[in-house]
């Protein structure tokens, strides 16, 4: 059970490839674009093998324009959005939300650091833009597998000049987190997006500064894991049931389908709406949430059924479901 959520009729105004794996939109609503600001996001509907499903997209850049802006990269292997938004033309028509915002940018500290990781840089570009017109203090690192993944690499490069660093790890450049928090000033501001694994390093190296967790903001794509994604099974002992989830769908997904109503909003592992209780797991948790702590995750008491999974086994959960 999601949160209300109003659909409204778009099309496809525009596309272009931004790289043999990332796709740029431009999405027209119908009723004309509604306010938004950086680091929002926008859920779109998408249709995977018949079934209707929610996807959500960082909207790009900043606002000002008549449509949105979206880049989808082409995920291998996908649950199905990214195969259905690549297969929309100029014209095609799609249903999408209105945008919301978990990552908001806030002007009030005297230096900020912006750390991206691959397609994590969609919500970045729009903070960059927004922080080097006001002057601010600003910074920014952009790490890639390789240089054709640097999709916004020319923009960014307009906007920051030599406050732009990049890295890409197949030249064997890598960033060093705990010498860039090192540098910053006190009560400066670390804003990030990327893959899991980015993150937990950040907030590991940030909290071992001794920084204010407040100071560190971040989101994630909510796809990404330490394991490649495989089918797994849960088990719902109060509902009688064992479901099996397919490695391209997600748990939440699957329980909801079922009819195991569950509660969530975000569908990126970031608000914790959508965290169940943990009875047994057979296998590894694949924690791919920034919603529960290191010592939480490591626990293995709950977990976030939009984006978190099972490797070599399946789980058992204890919803909020009582029988009468």
């Amino acid at each position: 059970m999601r949160n209300n959520q109003d659909w409204h009729p778009a099309n496809v105004r525009a596309h272009r490839d931004l790289s043999a794996t990332v796709r740029e939109f431009e999405i027209r609503p119908e009723g004309g674009v509604k306010p938004w600001s950086v680091g929002s996001h926008l859920d779109v509907r998408v249709e995977v093998d018949g079934r209707e499903e929610t996807r959500s997209y960082s909207l790009v850049g900043v606002p000002g324009d008549d449509a949105y802006r979206i880049a989808v990269k082409r995920a291998q292997p996908s649950r199905g959005g990214s195969r259905f938004m690549w297969g929309l033309e100029t014209g095609s028509e799609l249903s999408i939300g209105e945008p919301n915002n978990h990552f908001e940018l806030s002007f009030n500290a005297p230096q900020f650091l912006l750390v991206a990781g691959g397609i994590g840089i969609t919500p970045i570009v729009g903070m960059a833009q927004m922080l080097a017109a006001r002057g601010a203090n600003v910074q920014m690192r952009y790490a890639v597998r390789s240089a054709a993944e640097l999709v916004y690499g020319d923009r960014l490069r307009q906007t920051l000049g030599d406050r732009l660093k990049t890295f890409c790890s197949d030249a064997g450049e890598r960033l060093d987190i705990a010498a860039e928090i090192a540098a910053l000033a006190p009560r400066a501001q670390l804003l990030a997006c990327g893959p899991i694994t980015l993150l937990d390093a950040l907030r590991e190296a940030w909290a071992t500064a001794g920084r204010p967790a407040a100071d560190l903001r971040f989101e994630t794509f909510g796809n990404s894991g330490r394991y490649v994604a495989q089918p797994f099974w849960v088990e719902l002992p109060r509902h009688g049931l064992r479901l099996e989830v397919p490695a391209e769908r997600s748990l939440l997904d699957v329980l909801n389908e079922a009819g195991v109503e569950t509660l969530y909003d975000c569908q990126r592992g970031e608000c914790g709406l959508c965290a169940v209780d943990v009875v047994s797991a057979t296998g590894s948790i694949d924690h791919r949430d920034v919603f529960f702590s290191a010592h939480e995750k490591q626990s293995n008491q709950r977990l976030c059924a939009c984006v978190s999974r099972v490797h070599g086994g399946g789980v058992v959960l204890d919803s909020a479901y009582r029988p009468d």
